[in-house]
């Protein structure tokens, strides 16, 4: 047997657990206490003990069913140490609390996922607007003499334009102005 192994066991067999040890009794191998407060964790039971008092702890672990009894002296543990850092909340202040940070939060989420969609939004109309100013580049770059620059040619070829010029060629719009 290691050194380890007989300092482990030798707190739970020749040691009172930390509840016995507290309400100075004797400690046997029945003590519905023993696994929930080991001797080295007198702190925890101190806590416990001034909050809920031994027998009330001890009606409580009754009360459970054994599978579920090491989760309810956890709980009886949160509850005793939130009692003496809060009397009037206890646990219940960090709920709270923790509930105002949940609600926060969502609205956080809620705040960001409208500017992700407005951002979405201006973008497909960014890109729309830029599609559209493409999509006019390319008609207006087809090797079509129909829409030259320089001389404003109306034909489809070289020797077919006819050019505008309004001293020769004036237009015959009757505009009343």
């Amino acid at each position: 047997m290691g050194s380890q192994d007989h300092l482990a066991r030798g707190c739970r067999v020749q040691q009172p657990c930390a509840a016995c040890r507290m309400l100075r009794r004797k400690c046997d191998r029945n003590c519905l206490l023993a696994p929930y407060f080991p001797c080295d964790e007198m702190d925890k039971f101190a806590g416990v003990h001034k909050v809920f008092g031994a027998s009330n702890v001890i009606k409580m672990i009754q009360m459970v069913d054994e599978t579920c009894r090491d989760d309810a002296v956890k709980a009886i543990v949160y509850e005793a140490m939130a009692r003496l850092r809060d009397p009037v909340y206890g646990s219940v202040g960090p709920i709270f609390h923790l509930q105002k940070m949940v609600q926060e939060l969502k609205a956080q989420l809620e705040s960001v996922r409208a500017q992700i969609l407005e951002s979405q939004q201006q973008r497909d109309q960014m890109l729309g607007i830029l599609m559209n100013v493409h999509h006019a580049d390319l008609l207006s770059s087809i090797d079509n003499p129909v829409f030259d620059v320089d001389g404003f040619a109306l034909g489809a070829d070289d020797h077919t334009n006819m050019g505008f010029d309004p001293v020769v060629f004036p237009p015959e719009y009757d505009w009343d102005l």
